[in-house]
């Protein structure tokens, strides 16, 4: 009979890969949760002021600048909550992080021609997120 307690999540936490395994997770979490926290204020500023955000030239993506605000928000409050979601190690939150990076790179895609360098930002963030957790669900899918 062993006395040891099983870990209380679904990582290895006594390998090497498994610490590794654990640390890209939670880099992704806090990543997917600040890249949220970016796109509620960006969100936030373009529900509150219209003029904040200069409309350039006409292109096929165009929306009102309220709703992108309404869009960013939207975004926002849903990696957010994901990105809780894989800090405590739900197994669903890691597919659902992949896919609200996904969705969060599109719209601020689309968004470029209103704050590019912003948007480049954020883009460039969801691409970390998602290498992240693609390489997690490899480790997991070795396991």
């Amino acid at each position: 009979m062993s006395t040891e307690t099983p870990p209380t999540s679904h990582y290895d936490d006594t390998s090497t890969g498994g610490l590794v395994a654990l640390g890209v997770t939670g880099f992704a979490g806090v990543m997917l949760a600040t890249v949220a926290v970016f796109q509620i204020l960006e969100g936030i500023a373009a529900i509150a002021d219209d003029k904040l955000y200069v409309s350039g030239i006409k292109y096929s993506y165009e929306f009102d600048i309220t709703t992108w605000g309404w869009i960013h928000l939207i975004l926002g409050i849903i990696g957010v909550a994901v990105g809780i979601g894989i800090l405590m190690g739900q197994p669903w939150a890691l597919f659902a992080g992949i896919a609200v990076a996904v969705v969060s790179c599109l719209s601020n895609f689309a968004f470029l021609p209103y704050f590019p360098i912003w948007s480049l930002v954020i883009l460039s963030f969801n691409a970390l997120v998602i290498w992240a957790l693609c390489r997690q669900l490899s480790v997991d899918a070795r396991t």
